[in-house]
């Protein structure tokens, strides 16, 4: 039936998905900013899928006062996962794209979702962990005080300002939702107007 596949201009959004998802593995998807009166310039920590990028180096170093722990890639199984969930994600963007059903792509839409859902969660317990499991014999201790960083947005940590954004990366793959959530919504336009 002629309703069961996509049209047009739905092909054309997933296929941009697709692209925008490949794009993502190369670019990073998250920054954290940090301002303080001694790093006015800012310090950067950047998110890829498959490594941490920046000033990491430098922010470990601070971290050691306050008795954060040290980052290290190797240290997160995401950065191992990460790029074959995304290149999956990619390849099955594609696969709808030549598949060409609609049934498809909601399929792909619902558990392009949930996977942001669920890593975006996996990312809030990272940095809830990171910011409230502190070392006990650490050289500052500031009682009652913990340093997770925003999840998005703003926030005062001691005397540094935590700025945290989707990078390049993370615009990329947000906007291959929304075009993803276009496309299944064109789907059900066009179905109601074939049920009037």
């Amino acid at each position: 039936m002629k309703t069961e596949r996509l049209s047009g201009l739905q092909r054309i959004l997933v296929a941009i998905s697709a692209l925008m998802l490949i794009i993502v593995l190369v670019v990073p998807l998250w920054k954290i900013l940090l301002y303080a009166p001694q790093y006015p310039e800012g310090l950067t920590l950047k998110m890829y899928p498959h490594k941490l990028g920046g000033d990491v180096e430098i922010v470990n170093g601070l971290n050691h006062y306050i008795g954060m722990k040290t980052l290290h890639t190797e240290d997160f199984i995401e950065f191992t996962v990460l790029p074959y969930l995304i290149g999956l994600f990619a390849l099955f963007t594609l696969v709808v794209f030549l598949v060409n059903k609609r049934k498809w792509l909601n399929v792909l839409f619902y558990s392009f979702l949930a996977f942001g859902v669920i890593a975006m969660a996996d990312f809030y317990r990272w940095e809830y962990d990171y910011g409230h499991d502190l070392d006990p014999s650490a050289p500052i201790q500031v009682p009652g005080m913990s340093y997770t960083p925003p999840l998005i947005g703003y926030k005062e940590l001691l005397n540094f300002q935590a700025y945290s954004w989707p990078d390049a990366g993370g615009l990329l793959f947000f906007g291959a939702g929304i075009l993803l959530l276009i496309a299944v919504v064109l789907t059900r336009l066009e179905k109601r107007k074939l049920s009037v």
